[in-house]
């Protein structure tokens, strides 16, 4: 077992200079415009509406979705979205909040952790971290992603806690952490955990480490939080067990139920995408830990800590890559391991004064400039579905990158990797503030059914229920919860007898002939930005205004 680590003392100004920047980088990257757009996709207006329609009833047992059970998810994002709602009103940038203060709590945890156990980068770790392209994505978005993500991160820092100093303390907020994880996303989170440990328990010959690992204690602390939840649901919900765990954990895993097939290698890309702008530094974390390894160089505390975070950044892409159904937020609680792998790595080559590859260095300073291109361009990509090139622009873009890379290159060759914080942040910052800015507006418009269903609320029928055919999934469910009622969908039958409204693609109309007919049937307005039309519909047998 590894000895106790001391807190090392860090003078009181380099401390306050290292929250004033976590703070600050997490209001810009998680919480600045959150209302800059609507909802996007099928998940964000649903989750979003779960939790208010919760809130509505009074339930914190049951989520439902349109007055009928929506037992996909447990209920942790949920219960944290109705306490946002209660304190600012129900609006979807308040949706949006937990995963923000989800992700903030799992950047503070890194750098607690690193400054606790692996001091003198822990700043470095807890940037990287908030500043991956998959976690500031999954930060400002209303999903059950970043609070599994968190959650899972402080439960697998507390259990490494715990290995190095011995102290239970560590092993309860592991314990407590892994049933709040249970809550997010259900059982996946305690099986990686457990997976990863005992990977790790054989990987650094110590197998006995699992063991002492499962503390009755802990395993009260845990079934104490997470079973009350489970009970009262399927006490509520007979079909509980079948939908939940067959149909949205063990049929997700093992066909295509969901429509959401994807190559084995998915999660590779996936991956590498997701750490960027860091990606070509972990990397090389990632190989440079594993060469320790090979080699059996566990003898200190930093080679088996590396090969713990290389099984847990490995062990769910490899296990999902196996899943017959992916989507990107699977592997987000593996992310965060990759990050800390670069920390540590940065921080032994800066130890002991290791100049960077000159290689590593200018492709990493490419690829963290790279972004600014779709991120100026995004209006352009998102409304023509293609990036326009003037030659003025192909120059500027030629020119700028090449030039920036050689600057952010330069400065870390000759500076070291003491420099890599500073020349990759820049880019990010820069990045999601022309996103905001200069994107925000064309992504409300094509993405989002936000102003489209402000275009409907201002009609004098706009009241009336609203209907749906052959529209986008993503449509149906943010009309859903910007207009606060059921949507209807023709597509399923649910045709009104009464009077109402109807949103359609463009010259899709002639297709519901057959069945509207004898009703009458008036163009009220046309969105462009998503190609839609939206009707009125008379009640059968009435007549139009």
């Amino acid at each position: 077992m590894l000895p106790n680590t001391r807190i090392a003392k860090v003078p009181w100004s380099r401390t306050t200079r290292d929250w004033l920047l976590i703070f600050g980088f997490c209001a810009f990257l998680y919480f600045w415009g959150l209302n800059q757009f609507g909802l996007i996709g099928a998940d964000e207006p649903r989750y979003a509406q779960v939790a208010r329609e919760m809130l509505a009833r009074h339930n914190w047992i049951t989520p439902s979705l349109g007055g009928e059970p929506w037992l996909e998810k447990p209920p942790l994002y949920y219960w944290q979205t109705m306490m946002a709602y209660r304190a600012f009103g129900v609006s979807d940038w308040v949706a949006r909040i937990p995963s923000g203060v989800d992700a903030s709590l799992m950047i503070v945890a890194v750098y607690l952790f690193l400054r606790r156990f692996h001091p003198g980068f822990e700043l470095d770790g807890a940037l990287m971290t908030s500043s991956t392209a998959a976690v500031i994505g999954f930060a400002r978005a209303a999903s059950t992603d970043m609070p599994l993500a968190a959650t899972f991160t402080i439960a697998m820092l507390a259990w490494f806690a715990w290995y190095e100093s011995e102290s239970r303390v560590y092993l309860a907020v592991f314990y407590a952490f892994i049933a709040l994880a249970s809550l997010a996303k259900g059982p996946i989170a305690p099986f990686l955990a457990v997976a990863i440990i005992i990977i790790f328990a054989v990987s650094s010959a110590n197998r006995k480490i699992a063991r002492r690992s499962l503390w009755i204690a802990g395993m009260v602390l845990f079934c104490a939080i997470a079973l009350p939840w489970y009970i009262a649901v399927q006490w509520q919900n007979p079909e509980f067990i079948r939908t939940f765990l067959f149909e949205h954990n063990l049929a997700r895993f093992t066909s295509n139920l969901f429509h959401h097939r994807e190559p084995f290698w998915y999660y590779a890309v996936v991956g590498l995408l997701g750490l960027v702008p860091w990606t070509i530094f972990v990397i090389e974390a990632t190989f440079d830990a594993v060469r320790l390894a090979a080699a059996r160089d566990l003898r200190h505390g930093e080679g088996r800590f590396r090969l713990f975070l290389v099984i847990w950044l490995l062990f769910p892409m490899v296990f999902f890559s196996f899943s017959q159904s992916k989507l990107p937020g699977y592997i987000l609680p593996a992310l965060p391991a990759g990050t800390l792998l670069l920390a540590q790595y940065v921080r032994c080559d800066v130890l002991k004064k290791v100049r960077p590859k000159v290689f590593a260095t200018v492709l990493h300073s490419i690829i963290a400039a790279l972004p600014l291109i779709p991120a100026l361009a995004l209006p352009y990509l998102l409304v023509r579905h293609q990036l326009v090139w003037s030659p003025l622009t192909a120059m500027a873009v030629f020119i700028a990158v090449p030039v920036a890379a050689a600057i952010s290159a330069t400065l870390v060759s000759d500076l070291g990797l003491t420099m890599l914080r500073f020349v990759t942040l820049v880019p990010v910052v820069l990045s999601v503030a022309a996103i905001l800015r200069i994107g925000a507006p064309t992504m409300d418009d094509t993405l989002t059914a936000r102003p489209l269903a402000k275009e409907i609320a201002g009609l004098e029928a706009g009241y009336l229920q609203a209907a749906v055919f052959h529209v986008p999934r993503e449509t149906e469910y943010g009309l859903t919860f910007y207009r606060d009622q059921k949507i209807l969908s023709y597509d399923r039958g649910q045709i009104p007898s009464q009077a109402h409204l109807l949103v359609i693609p463009e010259g899709e109309l002639p297709k519901l002939n057959n069945v509207l007919r004898p009703r009458r049937v008036s163009l009220l307005g046309v969105f462009p930005p998503q190609h839609l039309e939206y009707y009125w519909v008379s009640a059968v047998g009435a007549a139009s205004p």
